[in-house]
């Protein structure tokens, strides 16, 4: 069993939550994630590690409450237990001295894109994070994005928080006025990711994504997370979660993304039904 150390809502639909596990935290690598279950006959949720502590032993993970597992789990409160916690999975964010990079974080994005832009830091890289949300309300670990980053560009979709409009906006006026860019980091909803391929792609500057398809074993076996790299079937469980963002077929992703939207659908209506039979 592991145990809920401390949990914080973020939003109205984010919630984090430090979990112990001191096996997990002494191995754990930016880029890489972990799988949890509630409970014996639990749904296998995929979540990426947002931050660790190998001295306290301990994990974050940061979720947004879309389907009926993680619903379930945002109900769970500090000093609770979860049944699993298997990790680290998938390979690490490969973390080097390249110079000037730019990391993006679209909403949930921001909890993973974190950890890789406090590396790149910590490794001498000058940061320039651009991290985006809808609305002020749904911003979140402004404070420890600008502590581990040189530069920070807050874009909300409303402007109340920041500049107004999209993360690919900064993105281009910062490449269209630098040739020093050598890597850019994107970690968000699919369609942010591919349109931020696109638009680096002239540029011809190595762009990396984390990408968030169905996953259920988290060892390869069952294919449900497979997507097509260049044209190779890649399994992102095993082979990602990051890939080259300029070889990621982002149509094929997704048509995959919207596979079980109505199963999911029906799961969080038949958990939050109540019976009204009885009812006066």
């Amino acid at each position: 069993m592991y145990r809920i150390i401390e949990k914080k809502e973020l939003n109205s639909s984010l919630k984090s939550m430090v979990i112990e596990a001191p096996h997990v935290a002494r191995a754990a690598r930016p880029g890489q994630f972990v799988i949890v279950r509630i409970h014996e006959e639990g749904e296998r949720i995929p979540l990426t590690i947002a931050d660790f502590d190998r001295e306290k032993g301990t994990v974050t993970i940061v979720f947004q409450e879309v389907g009926k597992s993680t619903m379930h789990l945002g109900t769970l409160r500090e000093g609770d237990t979860i049944v699993t916690f298997a990790g680290p999975l998938g390979q690490p964010s490969e973390i080097e001295d390249y110079g000037k990079v730019i990391c993006i974080g679209g909403g949930v994005g921001i909890a993973p894109i974190y950890p890789i832009v406090r590396a790149l830091k910590d490794k001498g890289n000058y940061v320039i994070s651009i991290i985006g949300v809808r609305s002020k309300e749904l911003l979140f670990w402004e404070d420890k994005m600008r502590d581990s980053s040189d530069e920070l560009i807050i874009c909300t979709d409303d402007g109340s928080c920041g500049r107004k409009g999209v993360v690919t906006e900064p993105l281009k006026e910062i490449l269209d006025s630098s040739n020093t860019i050598s890597r850019v980091w994107a970690i968000g909803p699919a369609v942010m990711m591919k349109y931020v391929s696109a638009l680096t792609r002239p540029y011809n500057i190595h762009t990396i994504v984390s990408l968030n398809p169905i996953m259920i074993d988290g060892t390869g076996m069952c294919g449900g997370c497979r997507v097509i790299i260049g044209d190779e079937s890649r399994f992102v469980c095993v082979d990602g979660p990051e890939f080259n963002a300029h070889t990621v077929d982002w149509d094929n992703l997704l048509k995959r993304l919207q596979f079980y939207k109505k199963e999911e659908r029906l799961a969080i209506d038949h958990w939050t039904h109540k019976c009204k039979l009885n009812n006066d």
